[in-house]
């Protein structure tokens, strides 16, 4: 048995949880926070036994694609004096850590 820990973009977690819940798959959302962006995420996780989990995977790679946003950056100059720039950054997609199952009990 294995645990399926994803990390994605609130903006995909809807459709992820739907696809995962639409083959069968027991799926709990936890809200999180990633700390470059501060921009909202959700961790979802996945119980499943060890054949199923390339299965996961592509599930959760279908509905978390990377994109490119723009989003304000500031720089500070002498004196405390702040300017404010827009930065491409990369967003999306998914951070996936897959865990061994020792025990799993349903009470």
């Amino acid at each position: 048995m294995k645990l399926i820990l994803a990390i994605v973009s609130n903006d995909d977690s809807q459709n992820v949880t739907t696809l995962l819940t639409k083959e069968n798959y027991s799926v709990t959302r936890l809200a999180t926070t990633g700390g470059f962006l501060k921009a909202g995420n959700t961790t979802i996780i996945v119980g499943t036994e060890t054949e199923n989990v390339d299965n996961v995977i592509e599930l959760i790679g279908q509905e978390s694609k990377k994109r490119v946003e723009v989003v304000p950056s500031s720089a500070s100059y002498d004196l405390g004096r702040f300017a404010s720039f827009p930065v491409e950054v990369e967003v999306g997609g998914a951070t996936i850590f897959v865990l061994d199952v020792e025990q799993f009990l349903k009470l």
